[in-house]
């Protein structure tokens, strides 16, 4: 049975302790990072490796390729891909062409990560922006109108999936409006739970048949102004298993940032006790890795079945696609900005 954990490792393979860690841990799942990352040929023995360690040829593999600041996979062994800012300004200029182009873009992305063997992609961003946020979101959001993120989270979510690829929309119940880098500082957002209601959480709550989501590390004072949403079991209960409906995978946001304070274990106990599935690690350090395991337990209960649920999403990429094709599309759709 696996762990209710996600980690990293250190650089383009693994080590022997590496190996040894994770063939004991049994993680769910992986994360990559640019430092994993080097060439075609290297990504997929990492990716085998992974696997092996957890005697699974299907485990879980992650990684953020949202496009503009936010890629592991980079020029020039990959194409550039805009920022969903892009998508948003031609949504409000034509919707059809946005939404159409959102599609495409983001099946390409997942043709190059199945491709490698990558099968679960940290993407769509449903955060909405606000006067006053950090730029940590800025450009990586589509809009700050729901109803714009709605409709082309919408059509990212389509693009990973019917490519071969999981989605996790990100950050429930919403980033936008925090005025700090959760990466550096614990976030407080000061709005009301009914303007949060009215804004934060609808996309959220409108995709919420999206198989992953990943928590916010941020405080919400009307709701809970001890705990960020990561470590609140009111949130996670109240908001997004009670009114967004998220009834979903939930993983964390990485444990390590600086948002979060304490030990790992601690961090790894209280994020599983508020109502995480899933814990992330990223950075690869094993000291760390180690703490986070002690408190990983095996995955059971409803955790194991919104697993289940999550992975029944997988399926080859749909046949058919033609990637020269729909680049040259996107191209169209797009224009300069291709």
């Amino acid at each position: 049975m696996r762990s209710r954990a996600i980690y990293g490792c250190a650089g383009l393979s693994l080590s022997a302790d590496e190996r040894d860690f994770f063939r004991g841990a049994k993680p769910w799942g992986f994360i990559l990072f640019a430092r994993n990352i080097e060439s075609p040929a290297q990504i997929k023995n990492l990716v085998l490796a992974l696997r092996e360690s957890v005697s699974d040829a299907a485990a879980p593999i992650l990684i953020d390729q949202e496009g503009g600041r936010v890629v592991r996979l980079t020029e020039p062994g990959w194409r550039a891909r805009p920022p969903a800012a892009r998508f948003g300004a031609l949504y409000a200029q034509n919707s059809e062409r946005s939404r159409e182009a959102t599609y495409l873009n983001a099946r390409l992305i997942a043709h190059d990560l199945a491709s490698l063997g990558i099968n679960v992609n940290c993407l769509p961003v449903l955060d909405v922006t606000a006067p006053g946020g950090h730029d940590i979101i800025g450009d990586r959001a589509f809009a700050g109108d729901p109803a714009t993120v709605i409709d082309l989270g919408r059509a990212q979510i389509q693009g990973l999936i019917e490519g071969g690829v999981l989605p996790v929309m990100k950050h429930i119940p919403g980033h936008g409006r925090a005025g700090a880098d959760s990466h550096l500082t614990l976030p407080r957002v000061g709005a009301t739970a009914a303007e949060l209601s009215a804004s934060d959480f609808v996309t959220f709550r409108s995709l919420n048949t999206c198989p992953i989501a990943m928590t916010a590390h941020v405080v919400y004072d009307s709701i809970d102004p001890q705990r960020p949403a990561t470590t609140s079991p009111k949130v996670i209960r109240d908001v997004i298993r009670g009114e967004i409906g998220f009834d979903g995978l939930l993983m964390s946001d990485d444990l390590s940032m600086k948002a979060l304070d304490g030990p790992l274990s601690l961090r790894a106990k209280t994020a599983l006790f508020a109502g995480c599935d899933l814990v992330l690690h990223c950075n690869g350090d094993m000291d760390e890795m180690t703490q986070v395991a002690s408190e990983a337990r095996q995955m059971e209960g409803m955790a194991l079945k919104r697993s289940e649920a999550a992975l029944s999403h997988l399926a080859a990429p749909e046949a058919g696609f033609d990637p020269a094709a729909a680049q040259a599309r996107l191209a169209t759709l797009l224009g300069a900005d291709a």
